[in-house]
């Protein structure tokens, strides 16, 4: 055999050899498992109740929404929808229509089907329910009139706000809603004042963005006063 030194190849050695069959197999499976890059999707982030709702919610809301939920993990809630909600509200006053949009504020859920979602709408006084019986809901003494249950939650509020030209003659009547998808809560008072605890702190916090005098009536803390049916 010619051994001249142009012709010379040196073979790997045995460490080399086996260097390089792991890297080929870990490029393998990685192509397998299309986890270099590829198509799969990442782990959904998971956030603590306290951080849904543009952190709208207090520390009893936070922990009324982890007993609504079942959960103290929830799926990652977008951000923005607080101030989305005010300027659509201030938009709507302004023009005074007569079935105004409702907004979306947030929507709270753990991994799954299981959803509170949150929303704001401008209503007329003859969309006040009163304080008849309602399936499912029951009334309470807060803002204007407040109704809760283990599926959803009403509060009814009045402001006047600089931000909102003529409602010291023309009050703004806002609304907020709960709704609870999938719930299997029974209809309790424990339930119902904690669906209401949670809207009570997303729609405190609403009335105080919006510049609201005296908070549109609400206290600081939810006070739970049922009246009659």
């Amino acid at each position: 055999m010619d051994r001249r030194r142009g012709d010379h190849v040196r073979l790997p050695g045995t460490s080399a050899r086996r260097a390089l069959k792991g890297a080929v197999f870990g490029l393998a499976v990685c192509l397998l498992a299309t986890a270099c890059g590829g198509d799969e999707e990442p782990e959904p982030e998971r956030v603590t109740a306290a951080e849904q709702c543009d952190d709208t919610l207090s520390p009893e809301a936070a922990r009324a929404l982890e007993v609504v939920l079942g959960t103290e993990k929830f799926s990652h809630d977008p951000r923005g929808g607080l101030e989305r909600s005010v300027d659509g509200l201030a938009e709507d006053y302004a023009k005074a229509e007569r079935r105004p949009p409702s907004h979306s504020l947030c929507r709270a859920s753990r991994p799954g089907v299981h959803e509170v979602a949150i929303g704001f709408r401008l209503y007329r006084d003859d969309d006040l329910l009163g304080d008849g019986r309602y399936a499912g809901i029951h009334p309470y003494d807060m803002g204007v009139e407040a109704h809760a249950g283990p599926e959803r939650a009403y509060l009814f509020v009045r402001c006047v706000s600089p931000r909102l030209k003529g409602s010291d003659s023309r009050n703004a009547r806002i609304k907020g809603t709960l709704t609870y998808n999938w719930s299997k809560l029974p209809d309790t008072v424990p339930v119902r004042e904690a669906t209401l605890t949670v809207l009570h702190s997303v729609t405190l916090a609403v009335v105080r963005k919006l510049g609201c005098e005296n908070d549109a009536g609400l206290t600081e803390k939810p006070v739970f006063k049922p009246k009659p049916e």
